[in-house]
């Protein structure tokens, strides 16, 4: 490309802007990449890759398609393209002999659903500027497109993926979530084999609103399980205020669904964002860790309630302060069940080890630590996961978010 075909002017950042968005509407989804490889080279872009979050959480794996750069997958732990996606800042690598490779995280509201990558031959901040805002409409594009095609989840599928995962994926909210008083993030193992594990959440006004469950057996009978469990506690949650009616639903739901020998394990919280106040029914779960400065500090109990689908009395409610800074893990009982070297239970010592050890190191964000997390204890499992297992982290920060409202 001549340099006089090069327009990085704001203007004309405006117009391309502009362009995708009179086109997005009824742009196909196997078009996106190409129309946004041909905007980033008007700019003097080239080797434009699209990189998406595999299954696994553990790969950024490019997204196939015409005119884009498509080469090998790339950690998330330890790339240039990792750290965009874990931070959700941009990434500057120098390239030999010139140039600058980007890798421009992909925002789909707190959110990152990949990070998109391209070399510039130089970089400056009307670049960074025109770059981080078609970023983030590449990220509205793929996330609404991708209710239209199989292609993005045939990229982000590393292996073959059973029949009762598939339902789990399609069941769950986004993985993470960040607010400037509160951010969620989980993890689901084994990624392509998980049955009766699950989590959700929704923030409604001030009130953080979190399940976690665990379905008795395994395949699909699990996930349908989980199926009716999360639907009626969405349901329950939409039309109901308290925990107890919350329980009262679910417990209804799988009792009339499934029969009597049939439970679902779970924990359901509320967490008021802005006082930190929560609120915790656990209902046959193992008890959530509060985490400290690092540390686990103690466990969460609560009074003793039936699974769900037993028929169990209303629950007794549990109610926790947490600080600024707190951090709240649920986790089921796949992690500590796992059955280590000499037939041992791994157990909740070993776990909160794990998390005590890494507390020792500087904190790099929830969804990297959780991650870090989930690696060290399939390292001590010796990768091992017999039993769907699942981490669910809450941090409070306090505060307010009135910063971010549009003043005239």
């Amino acid at each position: 490309m001549g340099e006089e075909d090069v327009d990085r002017s704001e203007g004309f950042g405006e117009r391309l802007l502009g362009l995708l968005l009179d086109r997005a509407r009824l742009l196909p989804p196997q078009l996106i990449a190409p129309l946004v490889s041909e905007g980033v080279a008007r700019i003097g872009g080239r080797d434009v890759s699209i990189l998406l979050q595999d299954y696994a959480q553990e790969l950024l794996v490019p997204l196939p398609s015409r005119k884009l750069h498509v080469s090998q997958p790339e950690s998330i732990i330890d790339s240039p393209a990792g750290q965009a996606f874990l931070r959700g800042g941009v990434v500057e690598v120098p390239q030999s002999p010139s140039g600058v490779r980007m890798y421009l995280p992909l925002l789909d509201g707190s959110d990152t659903v990949g990070v998109m990558a391209l070399t510039l031959d130089a970089v400056g901040d009307d670049d960074r500027r025109l770059l981080s805002r078609l970023s983030s409409l590449v990220a509205d594009l793929l996330v609404t497109k991708n209710a239209y095609t199989d292609q993005f989840f045939q990229a982000r599928r590393r292996e073959p993926m059973s029949v009762s995962a598939e339902i789990q994926w399609s069941l769950l909210p986004p993985t993470s979530m960040s607010v400037p008083q509160v951010e969620v993030a989980g993890i689901l193992e084994p990624a392509y084999s998980i049955a009766g594990d699950s989590f959700d959440y929704a923030l409604n006004d001030n009130i953080l609103h979190a399940a976690v469950i665990d379905a008795m057996g395994h395949g699909l009978d699990a996930a349908t399980m989980a199926t009716v469990a999360i639907g009626a506690y969405r349901h329950a949650r939409r039309v109901c205020i308290s925990l107890a009616e919350k329980y009262a639903i679910m417990d209804d739901a799988i009792s009339r669904q499934f029969g009597p020998d049939h439970f679902v394990t779970a924990q359901l919280m509320h967490v008021n964002i802005a006082t930190g106040e929560m609120q915790l029914v656990n209902a046959g779960h193992p008890a959530p860790l509060l985490i400290r400065d690092g540390r686990v500090v103690q466990q969460l109990e609560s009074a003793t309630t039936l699974p769900v689908g037993f028929g169990g009395e209303e629950p007794r409610i549990r109610e926790h302060v947490l600080r600024q800074g707190d951090r709240v893990l649920c986790y089921t009982d796949g992690i500590i069940e796992e059955h280590v070297d000499g037939g041992e239970q791994f157990g909740e010592k070993r776990l909160i080890r794990c998390v005590n050890h890494l507390g020792e190191e500087p904190a790099r964000g929830l969804r990297s630590d959780l991650r870090r997390l989930s690696h060290t204890l399939k390292g001590e499992r010796n990768g091992r996961t017999s039993d769907d297992a699942t981490l669910f982290m809450i941090e409070w920060r306090g505060g307010t978010a009135d910063h971010l409202a549009i003043v005239d």
